[in-house]
Formats: C-alpha cells, sequence, structure tokens
C-alpha cells in the first residue's frame, strides 16, 4: 500500500511536538515552522495546549515522502493524559519514540516502550537535542540498550551488521572482517527484523535545528511496515473523537478491514450485546497539518481518516464486526484513573449545563466515566491527577462557557469479596414474572478480573435468559456492598428456572442484581486499594530521603541502580499515600528529580470507614423500592 501509520511518543519535554513540526516542514506539509514555546505548533490545536506548551490531546495530519503516505498521530507525553495516547496505539502500525539525547532515558520513555513491546509494534528511535551541550548520542544509546532492550542499534550499515551477525554466520564473518552487505540487501533483512519487533534502530539528530529528520523520515519508509491487510468484511474503531460546530461530531476512525464510502451505511455494535445501531456517513475526510480536512469519499483498509455522520458515536466504539479487531484494540490503556473529584459549578443553577458538558467530554475520553448520585445531586469524574483537573478547568470555561472547580480527589477504590458465599433470588411477585437463580460467587487471585460459568442446562434456563445473565453481571458489579466496583471474582450460576408462560423480557436482567448483592452481602467485602508502579530518578545524595519516603508510605522498592550520579528506582506505591509526592520529589530535589507513575492494579488494604461511594442507583437488597425503580427503567429501554 506504501502507506505507514505511525505515532510520535516521548517523556514529556523530550521533543516530540518539536520533531511532529519539523516532519511536517520537511515534507512540504506546511511552509512555515512553529513553536511549542510560542504556541504556533501545527499540531498542538487546541487553545489549552497552545496556551501551555504541552499536549493533551493526540493530533492527525497525513505528509508523502518519497512517494510514500505517512498518517501522522503526535501524542500527549504527561502521564495525566497517558489513556489519550494508549487509544492512539489502536490505530498505529509502528511508533517514533523520541529520547533526548541530553536528558537520556526518562521515567515515561520506559512505560511508553513497554506499551509499544505489549502491543508487538515496530518502532524507530529519534535521539533528540543533539545540538545541546553534553548532549551525547553514543551514552544515550548505551542507556536506552541497558534500560529498554539489548536489541536498540544505530541506524548506519556496520551497526546493521553488528544486529544481522547475531543470528547469521556469513554476516557475522563479513562484520568481523569489516565487509558490509550491500545496502538494498542490508536494509531488506533489516525490515524484516524492524517488523517483527526483534531489532530497534536509533537514528541521531535535532529536531529544531532539523538535523537527522530526512534521514528518520527515509527510515519510516524503509524499515517500518505498510498496514495488515484485511479481509472484505468491514471492521474499524473510534481512536479519537472532538465536537466539529460545523458538521457535528467527528469521529477519528481506523480501518482494519473492508471499506466506507460516503452515504453508506454502517453498523455500532453494542457492548450490552443489544441491537447494533445504524448510522449513516456523510463525509469523509483525510487531514492536511492545519487540522482541516478534504473530502476523500472513501476510506480503505488500513488507512485512517475523519468520518462524519456517526452521531455521539464513543471513543473505542467499534464500526462492523468485532470479531476483526486485532488483539488489543479496544481494551483501554493500563487501568483506569485511580482518582475521583466532584464537579462543582460556580452557579448552582446550571448543574444541568455540566452534566451536559460531562457527558460530551466523556464520548472523548471514556476514561472520565462520570457517575451522578441522584440523592446527593453531585456529579463526579474520574482523573489521572491535578494537570488533568487544571485543564478541565479550562476546557468548560473556553469551550462550553462554563465556570467550574473540583473537590479535592480522592481516591477510587475497588472491592471483592471476602469469602466464597451463595446469593439466591426468586423474582416471582408481584405478577407476571418468573426468574430464579442461585449464584456462587468466590474469591479469585488478585488481577485475574471477573470470571463468569453457567453450566445450567438449556432445559431448565433458556439460553436467551443466559445471555441476558451473562450481560448484566457487569452491570450488577459496578457497585458492590461498599459502593465501588467488584473485581477478582469467579461466579458461578449453580441453578437457573424461567417458566413457560410467566417468565417475560427482561426479567433476568432485574433479578440478576439482586442475586448476586446477596451472595456479596453473605461473604463480606475487601476493599482494594489502587497502586501505581513509579520509576524515580534522584540525585544519589538524595537516595535515603527517597527510600525513607517509600518506606513511610508503605510502598514496595522493586528496583534500583546509581547511574551518572543518579539514583534510579522503581517501586509500587499506593495512590492515597502518594498522590501529592511528586510535588514533594521536586522540592526536595531541587528540581533535579523525576517520576512517572501508571496503574498497576490492586491490592487489599485495611477497612476504612469512610472509604465507601454513595450508590448511583436503588441497592438491589432494598427488594421493594429496586423492582418498583428497575421496571421503570426498562420499560424506558434501560437496556
Amino acid at each position: 500500500m506504501n502507506l505507514r501509520n505511525i505515532g510520535i511518543l516521548a517523556h514529556i519535554d523530550a521533543g516530540k511536538t518539536t520533531l511532529s513540526e519539523r516532519i511536517l516542514f520537511e515534507t512540504g506539509a506546511i511552509q512555515k515552522l512553529g513553536s511549542v514555546d510560542k504556541g504556533t505548533a501545527s499540531t498542538d490545536r487546541d487553545e489549552v495546549e497552545k496556551r501551555r506548551g504541552i499536549s493533551v490531546r493526540s493530533a492527525c495530519a497525513r505528509v508523502a515522502w518519497k512517494g510514500c503516505v505517512i498518517n501522522l498521530i503526535d501524542t500527549p507525553g504527561h502521564t495525566d493524559f497517558a489513556s489519550e495516547t494508549g487509544r492512539a496505539l489502536w490505530a498505529l502500525d509502528a511508533a517514533v519514540i523520541v529520547v533526548s539525547g541530553a536528558e537520556g532515558v526518562q521515567p515515561q520513555t520506559e512505560a511508553l516502550f513497554e506499551a509499544v513491546k505489549e502491543r508487538h509494534m515496530p518502532a524507530l528511535f529519534f535521539v533528540n537535542k543533539l545540538d545541546r551541550p553534553g548532549a551525547d548520542f553514543e551514552g544515550t544509546l548505551s542507556q536506552m540498550r541497558s534500560l529498554l532492550s539489548p536489541a536498540i542499534y544505530a541506524g548506519d550499515d556496520m551497526s546493521l551488521m553488528e544486529a544481522l551477525s547475531e543470528t547469521d554466520e556469513r554476516a557475522l564473518e563479513m562484520y568481523i572482517s569489516g565487509d558490509c552487505l550491500p545496502h538494498e540487501e542490508l536494509a531488506a533483512r533489516a525490515r524484516e527484523k524492524v517488523a517483527a519487533g526483534k531489532m530497534y534502530l536509533a537514528l541521531p539528530g535535532s529536531a529544531l535545528t532539523g538535523e537527522g529528520v530526512g534521514a528518520l523520515l527515509d527510515a519510516v519508509y524503509t524499515y517500518l511496515p505498510d498496514p495488515p491487510a484485511g479481509n472484505g468484511e468491514m471492521c474499524g474503531i473510534v481512536f479519537a473523537s472532538e465536537e466539529a460546530k460545523a458538521m457535528g461530531r467527528a469521529a477519528y476512525v481506523r480501518l482494519f478491514s473492508g471499506s466506507l464510502r460516503n452515504r453508506d451505511g454502517v453498523l455500532l455494535p453494542r457492548r450490552d450485546g443489544g441491537e447494533a445501531d445504524q448510522r449513516k456517513i456523510t463525509q469523509i475526510r483525510v487531514l492536511r497539518a492545519d487540522g482541516r480536512g478534504e473530502d476523500a469519499g472513501e476510506l480503505k483498509a488500513g488507512d485512517i481518516a475523519c468520518v462524519y455522520g456517526l452521531g455521539d458515536a464513543p471513543v473505542g466504539q467499534v464500526l462492523g464486526d468485532p470479531a476483526l479487531l486485532p488483539p488489543g484494540v479496544g481494551q483501554f490503556f493500563r487501568q483506569d484513573p485511580p482518582l475521583m473529584a466532584r464537579v462543582l459549578p460556580e452557579d448552582p443553577e446550571k448543574l444541568d449545563d455540566v452534566r451536559k458538558a460531562v457527558r460530551d467530554l466523556a464520548l472523548e475520553d471514556p476514561t472520565l466515566s462520570p457517575l451522578w448520585i441522584e440523592s446527593a445531586r453531585s456529579l463526579h469524574v474520574r482523573v489521572m491527577g491535578e494537570i488533568q483537573l487544571e485543564v478541565l478547568v479550562e476546557r468548560f470555561r473556553e469551550r462550553f462557557g462554563l465556570d467550574v472547580s473540583f473537590g479535592p480527589p480522592a481516591v477510587v477504590y475497588r472491592e471483592t469479596i471476602a469469602q466464597a458465599a451463595e446469593g439466591f433470588v426468586a423474582y416471582t411477585m408481584p405478577k407476571p414474572c418468573w426468574a430464579v437463580m442461585r449464584f456462587l460467587i468466590e474469591p479469585a487471585p488478585r488481577g485475574s478480573g471477573v470470571s463468569y460459568s453457567c453450566p445450567v442446562p438449556a432445559a431448565r434456563l433458556d439460553p436467551r435468559y443466559k445471555r441476558q445473565v451473562e450481560q448484566t453481571i457487569p452491570i450488577a458489579l459496578e457497585q458492590g456492598r461498599l459502593g465501588w466496583q467488584v473485581d477478582d471474582v469467579k461466579i458461578t450460576m449453580l441453578d437457573g428456572q424461567h417458566h413457560q408462560f410467566h417468565t417475560h423480557p427482561l426479567d433476568f436482567v432485574l433479578a440478576t442484581p439482586m442475586g448476586i448483592h446477596d451472595a456479596l452481602r453473605r461473604g463480606g467485602s475487601r476493599l482494594l486499594e489502587p497502586m501505581l508502579l513509579c520509576r524515580v530518578c534522584v540525585p544519589e545524595d538524595k537516595g535515603g530521603r527517597l527510600m525513607g519516603d517509600i518506606a513511610a508510605m508503605k510502598g514496595e522498592m522493586k528496583t534500583s541502580q546509581v547511574r551518572g550520579g543518579m539514583l534510579w528506582c522503581e517501586c509500587v506505591l499506593p495512590v492515597a499515600a502518594s498522590v501529592d509526592y511528586p510535588k514533594t520529589l521536586a522540592a526536595y530535589s531541587g528540581g533535579r528529580g523525576s517520576i512517572s507513575m501508571r496503574p498497576c492494579g490492586y491490592r487489599e488494604c485495611e477497612d476504612r470507614p469512610d472509604a465507601t461511594c454513595p450508590r448511583r442507583n436503588v441497592d438491589p437488597l432494598d427488594t421493594s423500592k429496586y423492582i418498583l425503580a428497575m421496571r421503570n427503567a426498562l420499560d424506558g429501554g434501560w437496556i
């Protein structure tokens, strides 16, 4: 296809957006270089990004180099917006990871490379800022090979020969004697290794001056793969979304197979298993460097475009057949944000407007997971950290004309069952209804998630009702007895019974939460607290302070080593104790320390009377109120 879908990834301030800008300039997509510091970079299109000088959203642009079309996605570097980067990975076939030749490998660099490896995604490295005093390509390359992968090599021919000589006797003999394969053969064999994720190439340069950017583009063309060929059935995913005033909501779609044309009808499958929605494509546009597009009329397999006509389809929405998605696509990056904050309108009379604005924002960032507590008339969102909250305040003001603030962020816990227990429900009143079930819920290993099985024979429980139960269990587990999401449990339906005449559609949907919560009540609840995997770097003389802080926060040290007068360590910390630690670290290290954090699961913690979450709906064990509320909801098309 002669097409490349690449993302530019980096630790914040490594020069990622400057590199994207230079690529746009070198390929002729823009005629004048913009600047991150001046707020004129082409891929920083949001007013918040221009003002702050950081990327908070992924930005797409199409360029061409030596006859090859390149879809370029510039991603955020700050850890508060890591989920945005993770969603961009759905659309990519390869990555360019930017490493500062002055600062070296930084904590977020390691996290991003891990994400790329998890997706088995080919990657190139661009060692940037080599125009700065003290910057060192060879030293940085050595550090990359030590911290990231020993399979990282410089992009020159002799380094490629070195890489090939490790598995090829002929190449080894030639390398020892100082000979080199013809460049074309060398490049072809290196391309195979890069595409397979067995080798990574590092190119030196400076995005600011343009040095090495042409060589990087040549490497993108030469070593990175075309998109895989799809079959005839249509399948794609919405990996980003934004409101476009003139044309409605714009959905950024990566198509994996099939094709889409203007005025085509497209099926949008529902996650709850209900009947798929249908939409009609109004326009398909490819993006230019300024963020505006031109009508392409068609989107083919392997390509990326901006699609209009999908209505309120959220990020993560699949187009066509979900079974055709590549592995990992559609799964959200890492874990849910570990903090929750209450949204506080400056004018209480505008609470409904704020709720609508939050719903719009959640279409673009599903990890916000809005929570409305009717009893308290309070609205909450999930976030990664303080910078994200500051950006949200600015978004409300500039996009929706609403002034809001946020309450102090609270930790989002989870819960699990303390011991195995059975739950029973016989939903047979008030008539007409009939749904009888018995569940067994057992504790499961930490991090294993939720599993479900139903060995009840079809003669006793019709398969259509079995499907309803399976689809409803995730909803039943959204809030356990403490109000948090239930995790790490094994659920088995031991028995189930429908009635030939009295069972009505959706009876089992209504009854399932009652049976599940009966088991949760009998088994008791155990609180799980979110943990962060942290990579910390401090001056060596501050190492004692760091070790003491980790112990005081009840953290767990994983690894540590001293390099170049700096202590690098990896540790696991509880969110509740470490949420403000980046500020503390900056203060005692004189700004020389750095830390990156990402969610890494949950662990059991002490019971805390205040660590509960208000219910968003009626408690399933408050039977009369619950049945009445659910009957009304189901009549209105609850599922």
